[in-house]
């Protein structure tokens, strides 16, 4: 449980640093630098923060660096970052889940969704790469 538990604690904590930062993203850099130049601006602090943070709960849970807690973790944690941007999107922008979807054709929306799936593969990395 502890491992699900830190899964929720990671995605919460990156989902409110991404919150600030997709703000500042969308409000500033998209209108004047344009949507691809934003999120490769936007990009490596995310995933830098999203990496620290992994950390921080990895220990805080003292969550086992076998392979299971790790991708266990770093699944429930995407899993929820997944359903929050679809619930966001839908109740907070007005966009429905195929429109979503057909974002990550885009690139941007690429670039979005594979920094997603790196943040869900952090934990497993760490244990591969920092813990070793």
């Amino acid at each position: 449980m502890s491992v699900f538990l830190a899964g929720v604690a990671y995605f919460a904590s990156v989902f409110a640093v991404g919150f600030l930062l997709g703000s500042l993203r969308v409000l500033i850099l998209e209108p004047a630098l344009g949507p691809l130049a934003a999120v490769l601006i936007e990009t490596p602090f995310i995933l830098s923060a999203s990496w620290l943070l992994c950390g921080y709960w990895v220990r805080r849970f003292a969550v086992a660096a076998a392979t299971a807690p790790r991708l266990l973790m770093g699944f429930s944690a995407f899993g929820f970052l997944l359903l929050a941007e679809f619930i966001l999107g839908e109740y907070g922008f007005g966009r429905s889940l195929s429109e979503q979807l057909s974002a990550y054709k885009e690139t941007p929306g690429a670039l979005g969704l594979a920094g997603q799936i790196l943040f869900g593969l952090f934990p497993l990395f760490q244990a591969r790469i920092v813990e070793k």
